[in-house]
This record gives C-alpha cells, structure tokens and sequence, in this order.
C-alpha cells in the first residue's frame, strides 16, 4: 500500500471573487455650469417668447430628473405662454370650435381650460416624464453652423432625433410617445363630438409639425436676430472652451 494514498487531499485554493464595480456616480456640474444653464434657460426671442429649452453646445452635460421637471414647469407656465393659451381659447370660441362647450364666459373658460390642458400635459409627457423615463435630452441642441440647407434639414429632423443622457443619439421617442399621450389624454375633457381614434391621430401629428416649426425658430432665430438689430449674439460657452481659450493666451 502507498502511504498517503488515502490521505485527505487539500482542494485548491478558490479563486478570488471578483469585485463588482459601484455605478459610476453622475459628474456634478460646476457652477459656471449651472450659470450658463441659467442662462439659457432665460432666452427669449424679440425678449417675449420663451425659448428656455435651447442650448448652443453640442456637448452641454445632460439635465437631472429635477432640472427636467424644472425647465418643463418654466416653460408650460410662463406668463407669456399662459397669454396666449387665452388668445387661442378666444379664437377657437370665434371660430365655433369644440361647438359642445358652448358660448359666452363659461364656454371661454372651457376652451381655456382644455387649451391649457393640451399644453401642460404635452410638455409634461415630452419634456418630463418620457425624457426621464427613456434618458433623452428634451432641449433643441442649435447646430449654428454649416450651409442653410443642411442646417434646415437638422432642425426639421430634431422632431425626431434627439441627444440621450449618455452624450449620444436616439430616435426622438420622448416627443413621439408625448405627442400620442398627450393627444389620447384630450378624449378625457374634449367635447364627445371631439373624440375618437381619428381625432386622437390627427392632432398628435399636428403636434408633431408644429414642434418641427418650432425647430426651425430655435435654429435660426439668432441668425434672423443679428440681422434685424444687428447684434452679434455669442451662444453661452462651456467650461471646456473657456479653458482652451484662456489656455491659448
């Protein structure tokens, strides 16, 4: 018999378990960083129509969930928005629209009512909670550059590609899916004359061409601004090109 040949034998040693990495924690912004969010968060065009959800840097640092829900409320109860929420409910009530809520005060009042409502829920889903939920920029990101021709392709485009969270592309989910809700959500306070799938249909993709008009505003306006009062606008910097240039120097 070979000694030890029924010894206990030691098993081998267990590899090391392997440490899981914690998620990387989100960069926090700087205060320069937040002045020039600030900022443009503040712009308007002719110095009255808000255009808060417009950024100059292709690599601005994406928004929080709380500075979406920010620029979502500043933007949907703007004095200046809530002003003509009330010019559209008058013109709708001229024109005989949504006949089911009928005349005088209390037909104004429905039609301002549901005018708001359109507006609120439209940039809440897009803007809010869509943006959140899927991690896409809600903010038209200006290209500012190039020939006008491929500028104006851009900005019609930007209706349907936008920026996500993580610096990259995506189709535009946050305002296709929020133009849908938004418009099946107006079954619930429009006239019964004024429902249904074709109705639904029909205003979310009139939604969709109003947001790519607005595209073209946010794109253009500072060229359009230069030439009318002849100002040379210079979009807000980030901390990188502020760096580089005083490196330079």
């Amino acid at each position: 018999m070979v000694p030890g040949l029924y010894a206990q034998q030691t098993p081998p040693p267990a590899p090391p378990a392997q440490q899981t990495q914690p998620p990387e924690a989100p960069r926090q912004k700087t205060e320069e960083e937040k002045q020039i969010e600030k900022k443009e968060q503040s712009q308007r065009i002719l110095g009255v129509l808000p255009q808060f959800a417009v950024t100059s840097r292709q690599n601005a640092p994406p928004l929080t969930p709380g500075e979406k829900f920010h620029l979502f409320a500043k933007s949907a109860f703007d004095p200046v928005i809530l002003t003509l929420v009330g010019f559209q409910a008058g013109i709708s009530q001229a024109e005989g629209e949504f006949s089911g809520y009928g005349q005088g005060a209390a037909g104004y009042g429905k039609r301002y009512g549901a005018s708001l409502a359109d507006e609120v829920s439209s940039g809440f889903f897009s803007n809010f909670f869509y943006s959140t939920l899927l991690k896409e920029d809600p903010r038209y990101f200006r290209r500012g550059e190039g020939s006008i021709k491929r500028r104006l392709v851009y900005s019609l485009a930007q209706e349907f590609v936008c920026h996500t969270d993580k610096g990259g592309r995506s189709f535009n989910f946050q305002n296709v899916f929020g133009a849908f809700t938004a418009g099946s959500l107006s079954n619930v306070y429009y006239p019964s004359s004024d429902r249904g799938f074709g109705l639904t249909m029909s205003r979310s993709g009139v939604a969709l061409l109003y947001g790519s008009a607005g595209g073209l505003a946010d794109e253009f306006w500072p060229d359009v601004s230069r030439r009318l009062f002849h100002r040379h606008q210079h979009p807000p910097e980030s901390p990188a090109d502020t760096s580089a240039k005083q490196s330079q120097q």
